[in-house]
Protein backbone atom coordinates (compact mmCIF):
# COMPACT_ATOMS: atom_id res chain seq x y z
CA UNK A 1 0.00 0.00 0.00
CA UNK A 2 1.01 3.58 -0.95
CA UNK A 3 -0.12 6.69 0.74
CA UNK A 4 0.62 9.99 -0.28
CA UNK A 5 4.10 11.71 0.05
CA UNK A 6 3.01 14.15 2.78
CA UNK A 7 1.14 11.44 4.59
CA UNK A 8 2.36 12.43 8.10
CA UNK A 9 1.52 9.84 10.91
CA UNK A 10 1.53 11.97 13.44
CA UNK A 11 -1.21 13.34 12.23
CA UNK A 12 -4.47 11.15 13.61
CA UNK A 13 -6.71 12.81 11.02
CA UNK A 14 -4.07 11.53 7.98
CA UNK A 15 -4.06 8.22 10.05
CA UNK A 16 -7.70 7.51 10.78
CA UNK A 17 -8.70 8.85 6.86
CA UNK A 18 -6.33 5.83 5.23
CA UNK A 19 -8.14 3.13 7.65
CA UNK A 20 -11.78 4.49 6.90
CA UNK A 21 -11.32 4.49 3.43
CA UNK A 22 -10.31 0.51 3.59
CA UNK A 23 -13.72 -1.25 3.63
CA UNK A 24 -12.90 -3.67 6.29
CA UNK A 25 -16.42 -4.64 7.06
CA UNK A 26 -16.40 -7.78 9.34
CA UNK A 27 -14.40 -10.50 8.57
CA UNK A 28 -12.91 -8.72 5.77
CA UNK A 29 -9.49 -7.32 6.03
CA UNK A 30 -10.76 -4.41 3.26
CA UNK A 31 -6.48 -3.14 3.00
CA UNK A 32 -6.79 -2.02 6.82
CA UNK A 33 -4.22 -4.25 8.22
CA UNK A 34 -2.19 -3.83 5.72
CA UNK A 35 -2.40 0.36 5.95
CA UNK A 36 -1.57 -0.34 9.34
CA UNK A 37 1.78 -2.16 8.54
CA UNK A 38 2.91 0.99 5.75
CA UNK A 39 2.14 2.70 8.76
CA UNK A 40 3.95 1.37 11.64
CA UNK A 41 7.29 0.02 9.69
CA UNK A 42 9.20 2.95 8.89
CA UNK A 43 7.95 3.52 12.91
CA UNK A 44 10.03 0.77 14.01
CA UNK A 45 7.98 -1.65 14.45
CA UNK A 46 8.14 -5.80 13.47
CA UNK A 47 4.55 -6.57 12.00
CA UNK A 48 3.12 -9.86 11.95
CA UNK A 49 -0.34 -10.89 10.04
CA UNK A 50 -1.13 -14.26 10.92
CA UNK A 51 -4.64 -15.74 10.20
CA UNK A 52 -6.90 -18.06 12.34
CA UNK A 53 -9.13 -20.60 11.23
CA UNK A 54 -12.09 -22.53 12.79
CA UNK A 55 -15.16 -24.61 11.93
CA UNK A 56 -18.16 -22.98 10.88
CA UNK A 57 -16.53 -19.38 10.63
CA UNK A 58 -14.80 -17.48 8.47
CA UNK A 59 -10.91 -16.70 8.45
CA UNK A 60 -9.36 -13.83 9.56
CA UNK A 61 -6.60 -12.11 9.42
CA UNK A 62 -5.26 -10.11 12.26
CA UNK A 63 -2.05 -7.92 13.46
CA UNK A 64 0.82 -7.88 15.90
CA UNK A 65 3.07 -5.36 15.74
CA UNK A 66 5.52 -4.08 18.32
CA UNK A 67 9.25 -2.10 19.21
CA UNK A 68 11.29 -1.49 22.06
CA UNK A 69 12.03 -4.16 24.86
CA UNK A 70 11.57 -4.06 28.30
CA UNK A 71 7.93 -3.27 30.21
CA UNK A 72 5.41 -3.97 27.67
CA UNK A 73 2.38 -1.94 27.42
CA UNK A 74 -0.07 -3.18 24.50
CA UNK A 75 -2.93 -1.17 22.90
CA UNK A 76 -5.81 -3.44 21.46
CA UNK A 77 -8.39 -2.74 18.96
CA UNK A 78 -10.09 -3.81 16.07
CA UNK A 79 -10.09 -2.77 12.43
CA UNK A 80 -13.25 -4.71 11.51
CA UNK A 81 -16.71 -2.59 11.39
CA UNK A 82 -19.88 -3.11 10.96
CA UNK A 83 -22.10 -2.73 7.68
CA UNK A 84 -22.59 0.55 6.78
CA UNK A 85 -26.38 -0.22 5.48
CA UNK A 86 -27.94 1.94 2.70
CA UNK A 87 -25.12 3.95 1.66
CA UNK A 88 -27.81 6.47 -0.04
CA UNK A 89 -28.85 7.54 3.29
CA UNK A 90 -25.43 8.31 4.25
CA UNK A 91 -24.65 12.32 3.98
CA UNK A 92 -21.30 11.13 2.73
CA UNK A 93 -20.48 8.09 1.36
CA UNK A 94 -19.24 5.52 4.52
CA UNK A 95 -15.89 4.53 2.82
CA UNK A 96 -15.22 8.49 1.81
CA UNK A 97 -13.31 10.07 5.00
CA UNK A 98 -15.13 13.34 3.88
CA UNK A 99 -14.49 15.98 6.95
CA UNK A 100 -17.80 18.32 7.25
CA UNK A 101 -18.32 21.08 9.41
CA UNK A 102 -15.22 19.68 11.44
CA UNK A 103 -16.08 16.18 11.90
CA UNK A 104 -14.33 13.22 10.15
CA UNK A 105 -17.54 11.00 8.33
CA UNK A 106 -16.62 7.44 8.02
CA UNK A 107 -17.93 3.62 9.09
CA UNK A 108 -15.40 3.15 11.92
CA UNK A 109 -14.33 6.71 12.18
CA UNK A 110 -15.56 6.09 16.41
CA UNK A 111 -15.67 2.25 16.65
CA UNK A 112 -13.03 1.86 16.34
CA UNK A 113 -10.53 2.96 13.75
CA UNK A 114 -10.28 6.85 15.43
CA UNK A 115 -8.81 5.52 18.79
CA UNK A 116 -6.06 3.00 16.40
CA UNK A 117 -5.70 6.25 14.77
CA UNK A 118 -4.63 8.29 18.14
CA UNK A 119 -2.57 6.00 19.36
CA UNK A 120 -0.63 5.42 16.08
CA UNK A 121 -0.10 9.65 16.06
CA UNK A 122 0.71 9.49 19.53
CA UNK A 123 3.29 7.00 19.15
CA UNK A 124 4.45 8.43 15.99
CA UNK A 125 4.92 12.06 18.23
CA UNK A 126 6.68 10.64 20.88
CA UNK A 127 9.23 8.74 18.60
CA UNK A 128 9.47 11.93 16.25
CA UNK A 129 10.21 14.17 19.26
CA UNK A 130 12.95 11.51 20.61
CA UNK A 131 10.74 11.12 24.10
CA UNK A 132 9.42 7.86 23.32
CA UNK A 133 10.36 6.00 27.06
CA UNK A 134 12.56 2.67 27.48
CA UNK A 135 10.42 -0.15 26.58
CA UNK A 136 8.31 -2.46 24.57
CA UNK A 137 5.28 -0.90 22.94
CA UNK A 138 2.66 -3.22 21.16
CA UNK A 139 -1.08 -2.93 18.78
CA UNK A 140 -2.54 -6.07 19.35
CA UNK A 141 -5.25 -5.93 16.29
CA UNK A 142 -7.80 -7.80 15.23
CA UNK A 143 -10.30 -8.42 12.15
CA UNK A 144 -13.11 -10.28 14.18
CA UNK A 145 -13.81 -8.13 16.80
CA UNK A 146 -17.29 -7.44 15.60
CA UNK A 147 -18.08 -10.61 13.91
CA UNK A 148 -18.32 -14.39 15.72
CA UNK A 149 -14.79 -13.78 18.04
CA UNK A 150 -13.65 -16.68 17.42
CA UNK A 151 -10.49 -16.33 15.24
CA UNK A 152 -9.41 -13.08 16.65
CA UNK A 153 -7.79 -11.77 20.03
CA UNK A 154 -8.64 -15.35 21.97
CA UNK A 155 -6.32 -16.60 19.25
CA UNK A 156 -4.20 -13.67 18.24
CA UNK A 157 -3.29 -13.66 22.10
CA UNK A 158 -2.63 -16.63 22.38
CA UNK A 159 -0.46 -16.92 19.26
CA UNK A 160 1.91 -14.15 20.80
CA UNK A 161 2.10 -15.45 23.82
CA UNK A 162 3.21 -19.31 22.43
CA UNK A 163 4.61 -18.58 19.36
CA UNK A 164 6.14 -15.46 20.14
CA UNK A 165 6.66 -15.95 23.54
CA UNK A 166 5.44 -12.22 24.67
CA UNK A 167 4.52 -11.08 28.03
CA UNK A 168 2.12 -8.51 28.56
CA UNK A 169 2.23 -6.10 31.35
CA UNK A 170 -0.74 -3.93 30.88
CA UNK A 171 -3.28 -3.26 28.22
CA UNK A 172 -5.21 -0.22 26.89
CA UNK A 173 -8.67 -0.95 24.53
CA UNK A 174 -8.90 1.96 22.73
CA UNK A 175 -12.62 1.11 22.74
CA UNK A 176 -15.25 4.35 22.47
CA UNK A 177 -16.17 4.73 26.14
CA UNK A 178 -17.57 8.30 26.58
CA UNK A 179 -21.78 8.37 26.82
CA UNK A 180 -21.62 12.40 25.87
CA UNK A 181 -18.06 13.63 26.29
CA UNK A 182 -14.42 13.32 25.74
CA UNK A 183 -13.25 12.28 29.52
CA UNK A 184 -16.48 11.16 30.90
CA UNK A 185 -15.42 7.56 31.30
CA UNK A 186 -12.75 5.08 31.48
CA UNK A 187 -14.30 1.09 31.53
CA UNK A 188 -11.86 -0.67 34.65
CA UNK A 189 -14.00 -3.59 34.16
CA UNK A 190 -16.84 -5.39 32.57
CA UNK A 191 -20.26 -7.11 33.57
CA UNK A 192 -20.38 -11.13 32.58
CA UNK A 193 -22.72 -11.63 29.37
CA UNK A 194 -24.99 -14.98 29.32
CA UNK A 195 -27.15 -15.49 26.58
CA UNK A 196 -29.78 -18.92 25.77
CA UNK A 197 -32.39 -20.41 23.62
CA UNK A 198 -35.27 -21.96 25.39
CA UNK A 199 -37.58 -24.84 23.41
CA UNK A 200 -40.45 -25.45 25.03
CA UNK A 201 -42.13 -28.62 22.84
CA UNK A 202 -46.28 -28.61 23.12
CA UNK A 203 -48.37 -30.66 20.47
CA UNK A 204 -50.10 -28.80 17.54
CA UNK A 205 -53.92 -28.65 16.87
CA UNK A 206 -56.60 -26.48 15.88
CA UNK A 207 -57.28 -23.53 18.36
CA UNK A 208 -61.28 -24.51 18.86
CA UNK A 209 -60.09 -27.69 19.97
CA UNK A 210 -57.55 -27.02 22.87
CA UNK A 211 -58.02 -29.71 24.84
CA UNK A 212 -56.93 -31.82 21.66
CA UNK A 213 -53.42 -30.11 21.66
CA UNK A 214 -50.77 -28.56 24.37
CA UNK A 215 -50.36 -24.54 23.87
CA UNK A 216 -45.96 -24.06 24.04
CA UNK A 217 -46.85 -20.55 24.46
CA UNK A 218 -48.50 -20.86 27.61
CA UNK A 219 -45.34 -22.74 29.24
CA UNK A 220 -43.33 -19.54 27.30
CA UNK A 221 -45.61 -16.94 29.01
CA UNK A 222 -44.90 -19.04 32.37
CA UNK A 223 -41.02 -18.95 32.20
CA UNK A 224 -40.95 -15.60 30.93
CA UNK A 225 -42.34 -14.37 34.19
CA UNK A 226 -40.34 -16.66 36.26
CA UNK A 227 -37.07 -15.52 34.73
CA UNK A 228 -38.46 -11.53 35.44
CA UNK A 229 -40.34 -12.35 38.86
CA UNK A 230 -37.42 -10.98 41.33
CA UNK A 231 -34.57 -9.00 40.75
CA UNK A 232 -31.07 -10.94 40.15
CA UNK A 233 -29.01 -9.05 42.63
CA UNK A 234 -29.03 -5.52 43.84
CA UNK A 235 -25.50 -5.09 41.73
CA UNK A 236 -22.13 -4.26 44.07
CA UNK A 237 -19.97 -1.37 44.48
CA UNK A 238 -18.38 -1.89 41.69
CA UNK A 239 -21.31 -3.11 39.48
CA UNK A 240 -25.18 -2.32 38.57
CA UNK A 241 -27.19 -4.86 39.39
CA UNK A 242 -27.48 -7.72 36.93
CA UNK A 243 -30.64 -7.64 34.39
CA UNK A 244 -32.48 -10.29 32.25
CA UNK A 245 -33.86 -9.33 28.88
CA UNK A 246 -36.21 -11.54 26.87
CA UNK A 247 -35.05 -10.71 23.33
CA UNK A 248 -37.78 -12.93 21.16
CA UNK A 249 -40.62 -15.26 21.85
CA UNK A 250 -41.08 -17.13 18.38
CA UNK A 251 -42.49 -20.14 17.02
CA UNK A 252 -42.79 -19.75 13.32
CA UNK A 253 -46.38 -20.37 13.18
CA UNK A 254 -48.19 -18.35 10.08
CA UNK A 255 -51.98 -19.21 10.72
CA UNK A 256 -53.89 -17.88 13.67
CA UNK A 257 -56.11 -21.13 14.06
CA UNK A 258 -53.36 -23.55 14.22
CA UNK A 259 -51.65 -23.82 18.18
CA UNK A 260 -47.92 -24.03 17.19
CA UNK A 261 -45.85 -27.50 18.26
CA UNK A 262 -42.86 -25.51 19.63
CA UNK A 263 -42.01 -22.42 20.99
CA UNK A 264 -38.56 -20.71 21.41
CA UNK A 265 -37.53 -18.06 23.79
CA UNK A 266 -34.66 -16.00 23.66
CA UNK A 267 -32.38 -14.18 26.63
CA UNK A 268 -29.53 -12.16 27.53
CA UNK A 269 -28.67 -11.36 31.04
CA UNK A 270 -25.58 -9.40 31.97
CA UNK A 271 -24.67 -9.66 35.17
CA UNK A 272 -22.56 -8.26 38.22
CA UNK A 273 -19.85 -10.04 39.85
CA UNK A 274 -22.33 -11.67 42.46
CA UNK A 275 -22.19 -14.31 39.96
CA UNK A 276 -20.28 -16.47 37.97
CA UNK A 277 -21.67 -17.94 34.42
CA UNK A 278 -21.96 -21.36 35.98
CA UNK A 279 -23.46 -20.18 39.06
CA UNK A 280 -26.21 -18.14 37.35
CA UNK A 281 -26.99 -21.05 34.88
CA UNK A 282 -27.77 -22.75 37.93
CA UNK A 283 -30.07 -19.89 39.10
CA UNK A 284 -31.54 -19.49 35.74
CA UNK A 285 -32.41 -23.03 35.02
CA UNK A 286 -34.18 -22.91 38.66
CA UNK A 287 -36.46 -20.29 37.40
CA UNK A 288 -37.36 -22.09 34.07
CA UNK A 289 -37.62 -25.23 35.18
CA UNK A 290 -40.22 -23.33 37.86
CA UNK A 291 -42.24 -21.21 34.72
CA UNK A 292 -42.41 -24.79 33.15
CA UNK A 293 -43.84 -26.66 36.15
CA UNK A 294 -46.43 -24.17 37.11
CA UNK A 295 -48.07 -21.07 36.88
CA UNK A 296 -51.26 -19.18 35.39
CA UNK A 297 -50.79 -20.09 32.08
CA UNK A 298 -50.43 -23.81 32.78
CA UNK A 299 -53.95 -24.19 34.28
CA UNK A 300 -52.48 -26.99 35.47
CA UNK A 301 -51.50 -29.43 32.77
CA UNK A 302 -48.98 -31.38 33.15
CA UNK A 303 -45.24 -30.20 33.13
CA UNK A 304 -43.91 -29.43 29.29
CA UNK A 305 -41.10 -30.95 27.90
CA UNK A 306 -38.36 -27.91 27.75
CA UNK A 307 -35.02 -27.56 26.37
CA UNK A 308 -32.13 -25.19 27.61
CA UNK A 309 -29.37 -24.37 24.93
CA UNK A 310 -26.82 -21.94 26.31
CA UNK A 311 -24.63 -20.14 24.46
CA UNK A 312 -21.10 -20.56 23.05
CA UNK A 313 -18.71 -18.91 25.39
CA UNK A 314 -20.15 -16.57 27.91
CA UNK A 315 -18.56 -13.42 29.16
CA UNK A 316 -17.30 -13.52 32.63
CA UNK A 317 -17.76 -10.34 35.09
CA UNK A 318 -14.16 -8.98 35.60
CA UNK A 319 -12.25 -5.84 37.59
CA UNK A 320 -9.02 -4.23 36.99
CA UNK A 321 -7.48 -2.88 40.08
CA UNK A 322 -3.88 -1.98 38.74
CA UNK A 323 -3.59 1.36 40.17
CA UNK A 324 -0.91 2.39 37.95
CA UNK A 325 -2.64 1.48 34.81
CA UNK A 326 -5.62 3.12 36.44
CA UNK A 327 -3.99 6.21 37.57
CA UNK A 328 -1.86 6.90 34.12
CA UNK A 329 -5.02 6.94 31.99
CA UNK A 330 -7.26 8.86 34.84
CA UNK A 331 -4.48 11.26 34.84
CA UNK A 332 -4.36 11.89 31.47
CA UNK A 333 -7.94 12.28 30.91
CA UNK A 334 -7.99 15.08 33.68
CA UNK A 335 -4.78 16.71 32.16
CA UNK A 336 -5.90 17.04 28.70
CA UNK A 337 -9.70 17.38 29.42
CA UNK A 338 -9.76 18.84 32.66
CA UNK A 339 -12.52 16.07 33.78
CA UNK A 340 -12.16 13.62 36.42
CA UNK A 341 -13.36 10.58 34.14
CA UNK A 342 -15.71 8.08 35.95
CA UNK A 343 -14.94 4.39 36.84
CA UNK A 344 -17.14 2.27 35.38
CA UNK A 345 -18.31 -1.16 34.49
CA UNK A 346 -21.34 -0.50 32.30
CA UNK A 347 -21.94 -1.19 28.35
CA UNK A 348 -21.68 -3.93 26.84
CA UNK A 349 -18.74 -6.46 25.95
CA UNK A 350 -15.42 -6.47 24.17
CA UNK A 351 -12.33 -8.10 23.61
CA UNK A 352 -11.08 -6.85 27.05
CA UNK A 353 -13.12 -9.94 28.36
CA UNK A 354 -10.22 -12.20 26.45
CA UNK A 355 -7.27 -10.13 27.62
CA UNK A 356 -7.99 -9.71 31.32
CA UNK A 357 -6.21 -13.22 31.85
CA UNK A 358 -3.17 -11.94 30.39
CA UNK A 359 -2.87 -8.90 31.88
CA UNK A 360 -4.86 -5.77 33.35
CA UNK A 361 -6.29 -3.80 31.30
CA UNK A 362 -8.33 -0.38 31.35
CA UNK A 363 -10.51 1.12 27.74
CA UNK A 364 -10.53 4.38 27.23
CA UNK A 365 -11.60 5.94 23.73
CA UNK A 366 -14.20 8.57 21.34
CA UNK A 367 -17.72 9.33 22.28
CA UNK A 368 -19.93 6.58 21.16
CA UNK A 369 -22.80 8.43 20.46
CA UNK A 370 -22.97 7.32 16.60
CA UNK A 371 -20.94 3.79 16.43
CA UNK A 372 -22.78 1.47 14.10
CA UNK A 373 -25.04 4.66 12.86
CA UNK A 374 -25.61 6.22 9.80
CA UNK A 375 -22.82 8.68 9.48
CA UNK A 376 -20.57 7.79 12.39
CA UNK A 377 -18.44 10.46 12.72
CA UNK A 378 -15.77 11.74 14.76
CA UNK A 379 -15.04 15.95 15.66
CA UNK A 380 -11.54 16.71 14.48
CA UNK A 381 -11.00 18.19 17.95
CA UNK A 382 -11.67 15.14 19.70
CA UNK A 383 -9.40 13.01 17.23
CA UNK A 384 -6.19 15.19 18.63
CA UNK A 385 -7.64 15.21 22.05
CA UNK A 386 -7.42 11.74 22.35
CA UNK A 387 -3.99 11.83 20.87
CA UNK A 388 -2.61 14.12 23.56
CA UNK A 389 -4.71 11.70 25.98
CA UNK A 390 -2.73 8.44 24.86
CA UNK A 391 0.53 10.51 24.39
CA UNK A 392 0.22 11.29 28.24
CA UNK A 393 -0.61 8.02 29.00
CA UNK A 394 2.20 6.38 27.64
CA UNK A 395 4.45 8.55 29.27
CA UNK A 396 3.00 8.53 32.08
CA UNK A 397 2.43 4.64 32.29
CA UNK A 398 6.11 3.77 31.39
CA UNK A 399 7.40 6.42 34.44
CA UNK A 400 5.15 4.37 37.43
CA UNK A 401 7.25 1.05 36.25
CA UNK A 402 9.84 0.26 38.47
Amino acid sequence: MVFAPDFDPTDPVAVLTELIRCRSVTPNEGGALSALQTMLEPLGFSVDRPTFSDADTPDVENLFAARGAGPHLVFAGHTDVVPPGEEADWQVPPFSADIVDGELYGRGAVDMKGGIAAFIAAVARQIAENRMPEGRVSLLITGDEEGPAVNGTVKLLDWTVKEKGERFDACLVGEPTNPDRLGDMIKIGRRGSLSAEVVVHGRQGHVAYPHLADNPLRTVLSIGESLLAEPLDEGTEAFPPSNCEITSIDTGNPSVNVVPARARLFFNVRFSDVWTSESLKAELTRRIDAGATGGRYRAGREPAKVEISWRERPAEPFLTRSEPLIEAISEAVKEVTGSTAKLSTTGGTSDARFIRFVCPVVEFGLVGQTMHMTDERVPLADLEALTEIYDQFISRWFAAQP
